[in-house]
């Protein structure tokens, strides 16, 4: 293990985050308000680390597998880490457990809180929690190989390792350029989206804000009432297509700046991902027919929206949808399992993994009745290699044996019903936020134990980070030379 590659590169990664502190550090002397102390110390601090980590000499070697995982789970233990400085040196939030989840929550984009009362918040602190969305979204590492050179070396292993899904390939030749290419894509959607909702009636401010919260796919909000507080189909509309758009796989928008049509018709995960949010959305439309929602319009105006909020786990909520049907509330939940596109900033199990699953039984029962036929598995017109199916079994067996287990520790943690514990479980290791329960809409997670929100924390980190990648460090394996 080359310590001195690992170090010098999360050296860099923590002065790309000392300089985006400089973001919410503007928004605060803006507003004159009490929290421009706060983050000017953090800048320091951070500064005061990153710098001799960053000066380490160049490294003649390029990364290899095990030194990009390390830095890949380093990386976001020490962002998420750092980034809690703002909450505990301005006092918004006095206990470092509190202040740390709230940060792994932000850039995981889960959008769980532990602040009861949002709206008392200093302005530059509110913008840096969801500007986090923005950074963890589409993977800080990645958007450091962006900008950053990284120290000179070779960031193939931590794009495979970080990017959210079971497929990772790069765009084109070299990586840097991709990263720029994925970013241009999510740049562009942030500033159409946030043009949208200022022009649709929100304050420049408002609109950033729930542009981060909505493209990072995180659902952080700078109202108590999350969406609710705006009475407005137009900006309901626009927040629940483009947290659709944010869930594609982003190398399809690539596809489509290319001209590249037919790619995009023949992706059997876009399409897979379309139906199921549609279909959710009709479904719950005509289960509310005998509640009081208004017209047809109305109903499914908050069926989409909640359909897509679940579905590409960004959290935002226009209503209490625990006041609906049994019917309603059961597809929301098995939403909760389904999660955006691989390559999208949705979190979740990913629709691709789903669509392997579902071909591989149809394989198995082919292979029943024509035992020596031979049968290839494809997705969109490409052939999976047995590696891939391999490794999406495992991640669905090990994601579904941690739910069940942290659902147990949760409800013997806390003595809620086993609902609220799953709900719970669910929505942090899907990186979704509100669930159903104790942390339903208009609910926080602050009623918690110190030792619930380390699991919940630690199943937050699992969830953006694929799962194998955390577990692989601690085989004896990893270690080995």
């Amino acid at each position: 293990m080359n310590y001195g590659i690992v170090t010098k590169v999360l050296g860099n990664l923590l002065l790309f985050e000392t300089a985006a502190f400089a973001l919410p550090l503007v928004v605060a002397i803006m507003h004159r308000g009490p929290d421009i102390g706060a983050f000017s110390y953090s800048i320091l601090i951070t500064a005061a680390v990153a710098l001799p980590m960053s000066r380490l000499p160049r490294p003649k070697s390029d990364l290899r597998v095990k030194e990009a995982l390390l830095i890949v789970a380093l990386g976001w233990l020490l962002v998420s880490s750092f980034g809690s400085l703002p909450f505990l040196l301005s006092g918004s939030i006095p206990s470092a457990m509190d202040a740390f989840f709230e940060s792994v929550s932000g850039l995981t984009t889960t959008g769980a809180t532990i602040i009861d009362d949002i709206e008392q918040l200093p302005e530059g602190i509110l913008f840096w929690r969801s500007f986090m969305h923005w950074l963890g979204g589409m993977g800080i590492l990645v958007l450091a190989l962006a900008v950053l050179p990284m120290a000179g070396v070779g960031g193939f292993h931590i794009f495979k390792a970080e990017s959210p899904g079971p497929i990772s390939d790069k765009l084109v030749p070299k990586l840097k350029d991709t990263a720029k290419i994925l970013y241009t894509a999510y740049l562009g959607l942030t500033v159409i989206q946030g043009l949208l909702l200022y022009f649709g009636g929100m304050s420049v401010y408002d609109a950033l804000l729930h542009t981060f919260g909505t493209v990072g796919t995180g659902g952080f909000s700078n109202y108590n009432d999350s969406i609710a507080a705006f009475d407005s189909s137009f900006l309901r509309m626009v927040i629940a297509v483009f947290m659709v758009a944010a869930g594609v796989n982003f190398s399809l928008y690539y596809a489509l700046y290319q001209g590249n049509f037919r790619r995009m018709w023949r992706s059997d995960e876009l399409k897979l991902y379309l139906l199921i949010i549609m279909t959710a959305a009709l479904l719950i439309t005509v289960s509310l027919q005998a509640s009081n929602y208004g017209s047809v319009w109305e109903r499914f105006q908050h069926a989409f929206f909640q359909a897509s909020s679940f579905t590409t786990t960004t959290g935002y909520t226009t209503t209490d949808y625990e006041q609906w049907p049994e019917f309603a509330q059961s597809i929301l939940f098995f939403l909760m399992f389904v999660g955006g596109s691989a390559g999208s900033t949705g979190g979740g199990i990913k629709v691709v993994r789903w669509l392997v699953a579902g071909k591989l039984i149809g394989y198995e029962l082919r292979k029943i009745l024509h035992p020596r036929a031979f049968v290839t598995l494809h997705v969109s017109g490409r052939a999976v290699p047995q590696e891939t199916i391999t490794g999406i079994v495992a991640f669905l067996f090990l994601y579904g044996m941690i739910f069940v287990v942290s659902s147990v520790v949760l409800s013997l943690l806390e003595g809620v019903p086993f609902i609220s514990a799953a709900s719970s479980a669910a929505a942090t290791l899907g990186n979704i936020g509100p669930g159903f329960g104790v942390i339903g809409p208009g609910e926080t997670y602050s009623h918690f134990t110190i030792p619930s929100k380390a699991l919940m924390s630690l199943l937050m980190f699992l969830g953006r980070l694929e799962l194998f990648t955390f577990f692989l460090l601690f085989t004896p394996a990893f270690w080995k030379q």
